[in-house]
């Protein structure tokens, strides 16, 4: 039966009907179906109303105060949601994402978590790196040394029912593993690894061991994420911790520097040493060529000897003669088988004679030169004493 029915009636003429005229066909509807007669006059003649309809008007009040407590039952869990439903506070089940309908309290409620937010844990700090709390932040490490370090955690839900079931306070449970956690991996590592170059593999060490941790303990938590925020030695011992950390600068600034002079010292020094061997060697190889040529030629004179003595005899004598006096500035002149006029070409001996001085004198200053050198090139030789001094003078 709808509203435009022609039994309801519109006083209204085309406007919307009466409420009131409206909840009183309704009444009557409902008194009839309990057995009731609607409205009758009473016994005095009145138009008041019978015992019969104040019964129907609170069956009508029961009929919408159930149908309020069934539609309450009705929830929506959106796509990053999940519902869990508790009869009578236990665990019935976990509702996947739309609308859903369970039955109203106080039979069963419903927890709507949100498995898709990423929640967040400070450890070492609250809301700001400055505002320290020094029992969390303060750790030792391997090599005895504290340090202080501030992280934050994130992570989110991947079971609804062991989040709720299982935690009591969850950021606290997850901040206490965080914490845990952290100190374990930093106790096994030394100081200079977890400031500097290691940071980033702790952060990862300390994430495993965090969810294994949750893992074990069946709170329904996925770590997603820990983030070093600072980590530096303790305020106490900042200055001592710099002054440290320079010397440890200048130590490999200066072992860079030796290093860079050692390469560039070695290798010259390296090079000048095959030159030197280089040159032993071919001395070495020009001095027994020599020899060899000299023992071949003295073979192969021994072997003319043998064969005529006295005309080999006479023939190195004068081989020797003319090498000798072809160096010599001096003329020998044979009077008893030569001419009584003599011709001397005096200019040309004079100037052969000059350029024998003068190549003798260039080289006696090479060979002085080179003597120097290899003088200034040998180690210093210890100062002499006046008295051997006097002695070489004399």
């Amino acid at each position: 039966m709808g509203l435009n029915d022609p039994q309801w009636g519109n006083r209204n003429g085309g406007g919307p009907p009466d409420l009131e005229e409206v909840l009183r066909k309704v009444n009557a509807r409902i008194s009839s179906l309990f057995g009731g007669m609607g409205r009758r006059q009473s016994p005095a003649g009145g138009n008041g109303q019978s015992p019969q309809f104040k019964g129907g008007s609170l069956g009508l009040l029961v009929i919408i105060g159930l149908l309020i407590w069934v539609a309450s039952g009705f929830y929506i869990v959106d796509a990053s949601q999940r519902g869990v439903v508790l009869r009578f506070g236990k665990y019935l089940e976990a509702t996947q994402p739309g609308p859903r309908w369970h039955l109203p309290f106080p039979i069963e409620t419903v927890e709507v978590v949100n498995l898709s937010q990423v929640r967040t844990v400070e450890v070492g700090y609250r809301d700001n790196v400055r505002n320290k709390m020094l029992k969390e932040s303060l750790m030792l490490t391997d090599d005895e040394n504290i340090i202080d370090i501030q992280f934050a955690v994130q992570y989110f839900l991947k079971d609804p029912a062991e989040y709720l079931f299982n935690n009591r306070m969850p950021d606290e449970s997850v901040r206490q593993a965080a914490e845990t956690a952290i100190r374990e991996v930093v106790g096994k590592s030394k100081m200079d690894y977890v400031l500097y170059e290691g940071r980033e593999q702790v952060a990862a060490a300390a994430t495993k061991l965090m969810q294994d941790i949750m893992d074990r303990y069946k709170s329904g938590i996925v770590i997603s994420k820990l983030t070093m925020q600072n980590a530096q030695p303790p305020e106490q011992v900042q200055a001592a911790f710099d002054d440290a950390v320079k010397a440890g600068q200048d130590r490999e600034r200066q072992k860079n520097e030796g290093q860079a002079y050692a390469n560039d010292v070695i290798p010259r020094a390296s090079g000048t040493a095959a030159r030197l061997m280089q040159e032993a060697d071919g001395y070495k190889q020009s001095v027994i060529a020599n020899a060899e040529g000299d023992a071949s030629r003295f073979k192969q004179i021994l072997v003319e000897y043998e064969k005529a003595p006295a005309v080999t005899r006479e023939r190195m004598f004068l081989d020797m003669q003319q090498q000798v006096l072809s160096n010599v500035s001096k003329v020998l002149v044979d009077q008893k088988n030569g001419n009584s006029l003599l011709y001397l070409p005096l200019d040309k001996l004079i100037e052969s004679t000059r350029a024998t001085t003068t190549a003798d004198a260039a080289a006696t200053a090479a060979a002085s030169a080179a003597a120097t050198a290899s003088e200034n090139s040998a180690a210093p030789r210890p100062r002499e004493s006046g008295l051997t001094r006097d002695r070489e003078a004399r």
